[in-house]
């Protein structure tokens, strides 16, 4: 592909470039406009070979990052928005905030791929550096990968499931890597295109094989009975009615524990069956209210153990999100604490002293699994911690994945949608069911597809009542986690700096 002088300068190709940045953020789900991506990206990589220098190169990437970042986390506003008269200020800078601090990620590949000769090593230099860069955002602050550009392909239903089997071998990580490569060397001439085309048709074939012959483990996972109470964030947050709440989730129990003995028994002898509350679910602190677990132990009788989400203190004051393991009889088997906290949200850097909700909250050790009776092996994960893709499972291997959630804070946005594609990815990846049971939408669950087997929509009331399917042995992923997305990366970027096909044709450095 040949450089051609662009048409703007200044702050008309800066607005372009914003223009493209937003353009290419449409492919996330829940539109998946994956076209957009493509055709956004190319903008950028053509502006950034016509810039005169590195630097400015870099400036057009962080422009179109800002952009970028911006319209995919748009739904960032809609938290201060929960409590407008104490954080209205908030309010402009929740969604441009974060993106202004995402933005390197994106002028990176755009400075990088100058080193090399235009043409597929350039490509290739872009795409290898852009995946690298998205996967150093595990190491800001507590970590921020969020829409992964592989997470495109998380298009809902059959087509969705046959592009993301091949998250199993590389992860969401090397799916970015494909779908960026892909997006610019389509256009490096028609060899090229037709690469890019016998690659796709391949990948399709790769996924439908799969689907097609999985081998799930000798395993029998329970009857899972998620509970949507569809509470306010507001009511959350104030402890508003906090018994009318606690009695609205009782009686949704009550319900879907008399919907899963029916699913058990015809599922067949030895199915458990499991009740769970989504995150801060209990309003109060599960671990001081034993008469609270008493009444909660008889809403649900029949049921082998409870799960609930709810905030928990220690003896040094501490506070945690924490999921509670609960015995048939209501006593505690077990606490989860949430590990990984969102920045800016449930604690703040020590150099920004801001945060957006009140409260100070402790971090957890890290992933565990359940062995109690009934449970079958859970690994429960707290909302913010199913993005982070190859640290959802411990050593420990379990037999399914819980996440809980309160999705509240984000309205009915991209925002929730979007957390349930990357739930979905991840189940892939492990070759582990996952369930997900939120308190205002979307509960869901997947098989180890990733193919979606129940959903109770956002801003619903309901019970969803499910048998969690069988896992798989370890996937080549979940053997070697993010170790593969590197490796192939470093392989572009070695590949592009061979310097086969000469130099000829290097633009200005």
């Amino acid at each position: 592909m040949n450089t051609v002088d662009l048409p703007w300068r200044g702050w008309r190709l800066a607005v372009a470039l914003m223009a493209a940045g937003i353009f290419a953020a449409a492919a996330f789900p829940p539109l998946c406009f994956v076209p957009c991506l493509s055709l956004g990206l190319l903008f950028l990589y053509r502006c950034a070979e016509d810039a005169p220098n590195w630097r400015r190169a870099a400036l057009y990437g962080f422009v179109f990052g800002l952009a970028f970042n911006t319209a995919g986390l748009y739904w960032l506003t809609a938290a201060p928005l929960t409590r407008w008269h104490d954080f209205w200020w908030a309010v402009p800078l929740a969604a441009p905030g974060p993106a202004l601090i995402l933005a390197p990620f994106a002028a990176a590949p755009a400075a990088l791929c100058r080193l090399v000769p235009s043409g597929w090593q350039r490509v290739f230099l872009f795409a290898g550096s852009w995946t690298l860069a998205d996967m150093g955002r595990v190491f800001l602050f507590t970590g921020f990968p969020w829409n992964p550009p592989g997470s495109v392909l998380e298009l809902p239903g059959r087509v969705g499931d046959w592009l993301i089997q091949p998250a199993a071998w590389i992860g969401v990580d090397g799916m970015t890597l494909a779908v960026i490569l892909g997006s610019l060397i389509v256009w490096q001439g028609r060899k090229w295109f037709v690469t890019v085309a016998v690659a796709v048709l391949l990948w399709l074939t790769v996924g439908i094989v799969r689907i097609h012959n999985v081998h799930p483990l000798p395993i029998q996972n329970p009857v899972v009975v998620l509970a949507q109470g569809n509470v306010s964030e507001g009511d959350i947050l104030g402890q508003k009615d906090a018994v009318n709440v606690f009695r609205h989730y009782l009686s949704l129990t009550r319900e879907g524990i008399v919907r899963a003995r029916h699913l058990a028994s015809e599922e067949g002898a030895g199915r458990s069956i499991v009740y769970v509350w989504p995150e801060s679910a209990f309003p109060g602190l599960l671990n001081e209210d034993p008469l609270a677990r008493q009444v909660m132990a008889q809403a649900a009788e029949g049921a082998s153990g409870g799960i609930i989400g709810s905030d928990r203190s220690d003896a040094q004051g501490r506070y945690y999100n924490s999921a509670f393991a609960l015995a048939p009889d209501g006593s505690i088997l077990d606490a989860y604490d949430k590990a990984t906290l969102v920045p800016f949200g449930e604690y703040a850097p020590r150099f920004v002293p801001v945060k957006l909700v009140p409260g100070v909250l402790a971090a957890g050790s890290g992933p565990k699994t359940w062995r109690y009776p009934g449970f079958d092996g859970v690994d429960p994960m707290v909302c913010y911690e199913v993005i982070f893709s190859g640290r959802v499972v411990g050593p420990d291997r379990p037999s399914w994945m819980l996440n809980i959630t309160n999705d509240a804070w984000f309205g009915d946005t991209a925002g929730p949608r979007q957390h349930l594609a990357t739930m979905r990815m991840r189940a892939v990846e492990e070759g582990l069911p996952i369930a997900q049971a939120a308190n205002t939408g979307i509960t869901a669950i997947f098989d180890v597809t990733g193919h979606e087997l129940g959903r109770i929509g956002w801003g619903q009331t309901a019970t969803l009542v499910e048998a969690v399917p069988s896992p798989l042995a370890q996937t080549f992923f979940a053997l070697h986690g993010r170790v593969v997305p590197i490796l192939l990366s470093l392989i572009c970027v070695g590949l592009s700096l061979t310097g086969l096909g000469g130099r000829q044709g290097r633009k200005h450095v």
